[in-house]
């Protein structure tokens, strides 16, 4: 077991479903640079989102506290002044703490358009920025290029030219160097020398997928290879093939960013964490965006190189509750070998505390399970929605809840649900 606390750093993507790697066999993912990471790292390959929706995820990311027990529980609910996050615990620790991109936890205008300024620009003051010592971002606004940054060295909001990854990867490079500098955080805070803990929050490759993406051409549609799970020869294929079109070029040139990234943490060898805050369905069963509990919506890439520990693969279902608690794990020193440091259950609990009434989402409340093999997932009212044995049928092409031979079957994952 390693003694020494660790350097951190997670990288969070928006919208990144689990299977869009080229090391995860996607033949559409150019992404070079994280299928190095994933060379070097635990990989997660049952990995789920708590919510399959970004402000609930990433409450609960944060806090390690599920929604809406954290206090979000609707889409507009900010997260409350109050709440204890992931950055408060390593200020605590003698941590460096910063947090760079897509916050989407801030009060915002419901009224107001969700794409371009108005949330890009809506200012997020100090003490809704989740304890982070520097905090430099925007609310939301999907801006994947020039976007707009505010916080901690910038008290208004200010305009930055360039792709949204590339800005954010190289300003949060840069901070890194800097920490080498400094003998207290940005609070003032006496910490551990070169001990930091840092968040890039990237929208990419979230809507607009027709935005630009740094260079990067969009795919030719009709070349893009489809799940066997999306329909064929009407509308859903279609305007799935064009939306993956820009999506992989998004992928691509974001990836790009990454690897700069990385390049410039490298020196200082910290833990690394790449994941997303939930997927897309892109046609997946007929259906778009996200809100719902197919694996194109809730799974997602989930990388975890630890200093010292060998490149693996865990097929345990892991949430993305729990990366609070494995982080306080690595900032003690308490890094077992081949291990993400932290006692886990055998199961994921996933669910959507509210219907967001935005188009395409998911129309219920629901609630459920994941284990390496199974899903169940749960009407509101308790009663069986969806069943699917995932190991004889990863694409989800048949809905066992109506199978009364599985009612056993159901009623022993529903212990956990």
């Amino acid at each position: 077991m390693s003694a020494r606390p660790a350097n951190i750093l997670w990288i969070v993507t928006t919208q990144w479903r689990a299977a869009a790697l080229g090391r995860a066999g996607d033949p559409n993912a150019r992404t070079p640079h994280l299928d190095e990471l994933a060379a070097e790292s635990v990989n997660c390959t049952q990995a789920v989102t708590p919510h399959p929706f970004g402000p609930f995820a990433r409450a609960a990311m944060l806090t390690g506290v599920p929604s809406p027990e954290n206090g979000v529980r609707d889409y507009f609910d900010p997260l409350p002044v109050t709440a204890r996050t992931v950055a408060h615990d390593l200020n605590d620790r003698g941590y460096a703490t910063a947090f760079f991109g897509k916050w989407h936890l801030g009060r915002r205008d419901p009224a107001a358009p969700l794409v371009g300024g108005a949330h890009a620009k809506t200012v997020v003051p100090p003490e809704a920025r989740g304890g982070f010592g520097l905090w430099e971002g925007f609310e939301s606004g999907f801006l994947l290029n020039d976007p707009w940054l505010q916080g901690t060295r910038l008290p208004a909001p200010v305009q930055v030219k360039g792709y949204q990854s590339d800005v954010l990867c190289e300003r949060a490079g840069d901070w890194m160097a800097e920490t080498l500098l400094r003998s207290s955080n940005c609070a003032g805070q006496a910490r551990k020398p070169g001990k930091w803990f840092c968040v890039v929050s990237l929208e990419a490759p979230h809507p607009p997928y027709e935005a630009l993406a740094a260079g990067v051409l969009a795919r030719d549609p009709g070349a893009v290879v489809l799940a066997a799970n999306v329909p064929r020869g009407g509308e859903a294929e279609v305007r799935a093939r064009k939306e993956l079109a820009g999506y992989y070029a998004h992928l691509e040139a974001t990836d790009r960013a990454i690897g700069r990234l990385l390049a410039a943490a490298r020196r200082e060898d910290p833990v690394v964490v790449f994941t997303s805050v939930h997927g897309d369905m892109h046609g997946a069963h007929g259906l778009f965006r996200k809100g719902w509990p197919h694996e194109e919506s809730v799974r997602v890439p989930l990388l975890v190189r630890v200093p010292g520990v060998a490149a693996r693969r865990e097929d345990a279902a892991v949430s993305l509750v729990e990366l609070a608690g494995m982080t306080a794990a690595w900032a003690e020193g308490g890094i077992e070998r081949g291990a993400l440091g932290i006692t886990r259950p055998p199961y994921a609990r996933i669910s959507m505390p509210s219907v967001v009434a935005l188009p395409y989402q998911c129309d219920r409340v629901w609630r459920g399970v994941r284990t390496k093999t199974r899903k169940l997932v749960l009407n509101a009212d308790g009663s069986p929605w969806l069943f699917f044995d995932l190991e004889q049928d990863p694409l989800e092409m048949k809905n066992l809840a109506g199978e009364p031979a599985r009612s056993g079957e159901m009623a022993e994952l529903g212990r956990w649900v």
